[in-house]
Parts: C-alpha cells; structure tokens; sequence
C-alpha cells in the first residue's frame, strides 16, 4: 500500500508539472491535439494537484527514511531531486513569459533618427492620423507591444511560429485589459488577460479559454511591409525602436524577415504549399483564400475576385512589401498590367497610371486611391488551420 501511494504521487506529481507546459508549447506532438481544455484545467488547478501528489507520498517518504535500507534513501532522494529539477525547469524556463518579456521601454523615433534598418519588414498602423511602424524583429521576440496612436489604445501582436502579425484594441468589455503571453495552442501565441485569465489566441484574438471563451477583440487595420516602403507611404511616420537590453534576442530573429532563419520552426519552405510556405491570406465574410508568395512573387501582379469584391494583389520591386486592394472604381471592375521596370501598374480600361500601392498617378483617374483589403503574409500550415475551409489560388495554366 505504502508503495502504491509513492508511486501513484510522484507519477501525479512529474505527469501534472510536465503536462501543464507541454500542452502550451512547441514541443515534438504537442500541437497536434486540441488539448486546449485540458491545458487550461492543469493550469488553473496544478496547486490542488501539488498537493494531492504531496499528500499522497508524505506518508511513505517518512516511512522510507525510518525504515528501510540506505539504497531505497537514495533511490527516493535521487527520484526527488529529479521532481524538483522537472520543478524547476518546467516552472521558471520552459514558461513562454519566462522565456519572451515585455520591452523595458517604449521609444519610437522619427525617420531622420530611427535605427532600424530600412530593408526590415514592419507591421504600420494608422490611426487619428498618426502613423506608426513596429518592426518585426523586435515585436517577434516581445510577441506583443501595447501602445497608443493618436488617442488609440492599441496591441501590437506577433507569432513567429506562424507569421502571423495582427493588431487588436486591448478593450475588453469597454474597460483596458492588460495580457501576458501564456503558451501557444496549434503553434500559435496565447496571451492571458489579467482580470478573467482567459486565453486568447493570437491569429483571431478570440478568447478560447476561460470565462470569455468566444469573445473576440476588436482587430484594428495594419499593414506589412518593408520599412523604407512604409516611409515612402507614410513620410512622418514614428517608428518604434529596439530596447537595448534584448539586443541578444532581436540578433537571434535577424534573418526571419527573409525566412533564411536557422530555426525549423520559423524557417521558410520557398516550395509552394508545404508546412511553412509563405501565403497571402484573405478574408471576405466566411469566405477566405489564400495566395502562395513564390506565384506572387514571379508575377508581381495578380488579379482574382472573392465574393462581391474583386481583388489585386501586387508585390513591390523590394519583393517584401506586398499589397491587396479592391480593383473597382465607381462600380466598374478594372483590369491592370505591370508596367515594366518600375513599381507602375496600368489599368487597361482608362490607362491610368498606378502606384503598386493602389494611388493613380496618371491619366483620367489620378488622384483615386484603391481601397485597401486587410490582408496577412503568414505560414501556409498556420493560415489552413485557421481557415479550415479556405480556397487556394491557383493560375490557370
């Protein structure tokens, strides 16, 4: 009986501490399940089960060391110092917000002041007429950035397993909600919220766990592109800059913009429609698609419809900063080719001059602005596992 009670708490104890962590990060099969639910109840109770397993071995431990030989001491100090080590890794290294942390500071900087490279890819927000860029470099170490623009609270999110950049009102229920990164469920980031501890995904911000689940975030409108695109767009922009304490962390995603990072779980597949092939993603009510970046990218230029909304999509020369528009002025759908060269399209019914960006430049419709489609460059197995239902481009040959 002694024996059943040890064995029984300490397999409690290893299963409940290693569990709790393996659900909510990358590690080999664990993002394969939906074991969200069970994540959350080890999460909320792992203290009640700490102290079922202690119970549960106190007596036999006592009885260890009063009674038995000096190798079943051993054996039962080795196997809880072992417990202790699982203890302490799975608590205090292996934790997302123990190994990700929040800038110390947030400093932006206007374009004749600013560090950051102009190759770098940024996520650009605009609101109250107030422009910013987040590099992705840094927001993918930090995961996320609260800041304001204009008189905007905003969340500035990023998952680099996914690619994935979105930004959300952090308003939840009309009070300011302040989140930390938890894990991840299905390789994308998690953030828990301070007031419910509910968990909310970062591809959707819709809250998949706890007292919210099914809420959803306000998403606010962003683009990507590469930095010197961005200020070409937006001359007065601020752009936000790296705090100098995770210098180490940001020289570590140097080469994910690219997709030429070492790491297999941010690395780019350039073959189309693999696991971590690079798509364009498109929403247009319960209908999405999606556009392999290497047709774009030999193209620069594709024309397609969703429903109701005819599309384009364009690539700039840079070959990073990519734009999705609707392709119709005053009811009439237009029809564009590349001109050649130079970041200038030309829309084959009034032969307007375009910018790649949507502005005409040129001819009778100059002054007109396409209106921009929200729009996500992101890992081909993240998007299909969000849009289950989603179509794929395909050209026809």
């Amino acid at each position: 009986m002694k024996q059943l009670l040890l064995v029984t708490g300490l397999l409690l104890l290893f299963t409940a501490e290693i569990l709790r962590v393996y659900y909510i990060m990358p590690f080999p099969g664990s993002q394969q399940s939906n074991t969200i639910d069970l994540a959350y109840w080890l999460h909320n109770n792992i203290y009640w089960v700490r102290i079922l397993g202690l119970l549960l071995i106190a007596y036999p431990v006592v009885q260890v060391f009063k009674q038995t030989g000096a190798w079943k001491k051993v054996l039962l100090v080795v196997v809880l110092a072992l417990y202790a080590t699982v203890f302490y890794f799975f608590n205090y290294r292996f934790l997302a917000d123990k190994m990700f942390y929040q800038p110390g500071t947030t400093a932006f900087a206007p374009a004749a002041s600013n560090k950051v490279a102009a190759d770098r890819l940024v996520i650009g927000v605009v609101a109250d007429g107030v422009a910013k860029a987040y590099p992705i470099q840094l927001i993918g170490y930090h995961h996320q950035v609260r800041d304001t623009i204009g008189h905007l609270p905003v969340m500035v999110t990023y998952c680099t397993v996914c690619r994935t950049g979105r930004v959300f009102s952090p308003i939840v229920d009309g009070h300011p909600e302040t989140f930390r990164l938890v894990g991840m469920d299905h390789f994308n980031a998690m953030f828990e919220d301070a007031t419910t501890k509910s968990w909310w995904r970062q591809v959707s911000g819709e809250a998949i766990a706890g007292p919210l689940k099914g809420k959803k975030l306000t998403e606010i409108p962003s683009t990507q592109m590469t930095l010197a695109a961005w200020l070409q767009q937006y001359p007065g922009s601020l752009v936000f800059q790296p705090d100098t304490t995770f210098n180490k962390q940001y020289d570590h995603l140097a080469l994910f913009d690219k997709g030429t990072i070492e790491s297999g779980l941010e690395k780019r597949e350039p073959a189309a429609w693999k696991m971590k092939s690079w798509v364009v993603g498109v929403e247009q009510g319960d209908q999405a698609k999606a556009y392999d970046w290497t047709d774009l990218t030999r193209k620069q230029l594709i024309e397609d419809s969703l429903p109701g909304m005819p599309i384009l999509l364009t690539l700039d020369s840079d070959t990073a900063s990519f734009h999705v528009l609707k392709r119709s002025v005053n009811g009439t759908t237009l029809q564009f080719k590349k001109d050649n060269g130079v970041d200038s399209l030309t829309d084959v019914n009034t032969q307007s001059r375009w910018t790649t960006s949507g502005l005409s430049v040129g001819g009778p419709l100059k002054g007109t602005q396409l209106e921009r489609v929200q729009a996500y460059q992101e890992f081909w197995h993240s998007w299909r596992t969000f849009h289950p239902g989603t179509l794929q481009y395909r050209a026809a040959k």
